[in-house]
């Protein structure tokens, strides 16, 4: 079978102690440590004023990230076909309906309601955005991140057009996290091309009659960023972003379904 191969022409990155792609390659290079700070999420900029204030970390998340690799790829969002993944969604909002469902009147709010869907985070970029191309929605449990970027790398070659990945996941509160401990929000975005440009800063390729792997995924150095990695599902890819801060030519393996590992190969451009 055909390899697939594909260029990363931008990154968006936020989650604890993390502000953006920026401060986040100075800790993956090992320049600078991680550090274990609550991830800081801004106000969505581009959203209306009304669905703004119904915004929670979900959209927050996912559009900081998604419009940070944009920009760094110069691109603009209105034709930019897009892959959103997540584990598991917004956790503070089914917290929110399963309190409401545990009441005595158990009447959930129309906001709460349409923000419970999985695609909620894609629907409110396409909101902020404009964007009319085709946009989907996954979940793979803790192979989100892998499942999400087989997807996005598929979708760029076969359709030979840039992809948005965007890969997040938000802390649970209790008791809902006794069950699902994930402790912090956090976000990942790529923008993933078909061809080199000038924007490019790495190559990803797959191939298919062996993407899977029966090894263990990648560790990383730094102690905070590798329990990052290790408890967040969405920062399974930061092992890629690793190899790409250090411009490392390898062969990678993260984290995906139960018993296996996704393998690809990374160059730096």
């Amino acid at each position: 079978m055909t390899a697939l191969t594909v260029f990363i022409d931008g990154v968006g990155l936020v989650g604890p102690g993390i502000a953006d792609w920026a401060q986040g390659q100075e800790q993956l290079a090992g320049r600078a440590p991680g550090q274990w700070l609550k991830t800081v999420l801004t106000a969505p900029a581009h959203l209306p004023p009304a669905e703004r204030r119904r915004a929670g970390a979900v959209i927050r998340v996912s559009q900081t990230v998604g419009f940070e690799a944009m920009a760094a790829a110069g691109l603009e969002a209105q034709g930019l076909v897009s892959v959103f993944t997540s584990s598991g969604g917004d956790g503070v909002n089914c917290h929110e309906i399963c309190t409401a469902l545990a009441s005595d009147d158990r009447l959930i709010s129309p906001t709460r309601f349409h923000n419970s869907v999985h695609n909620a985070a894609s629907g409110y970029w396409g909101i902020a955005t404009g964007a009319m191309a085709t946009s989907t929605a996954l979940c793979a449990f803790d192979g989100s991140f892998a499942a999400g970027l087989v997807e996005a790398v598929t979708q760029a070659v076969v359709q030979a057009e840039p992809v948005l990945l965007v890969a997040f996941d938000t802390d649970y509160p209790e008791p809902l996290r006794s069950a699902r401990p994930v402790p912090d929000t956090f976000g990942l975005a790529l923008v993933l091309s078909p061809v080199r440009t000038a924007h490019s800063l790495g190559q990803i390729t797959l191939h298919p009659a062996h993407y899977l792997s029966s090894g263990v995924a990648d560790v990383l150095d730094d102690a905070v960023l590798e329990a990052q990695r290790q408890s967040i599902p969405a920062a399974r890819g930061l092992p890629l972003l690793a190899a790409l801060a250090r411009q490392q030519a390898g062969v990678l393996r993260l984290d995906y379904l139960d018993g296996c590992c996704l393998e690809l190969v990374f160059n730096p451009c």
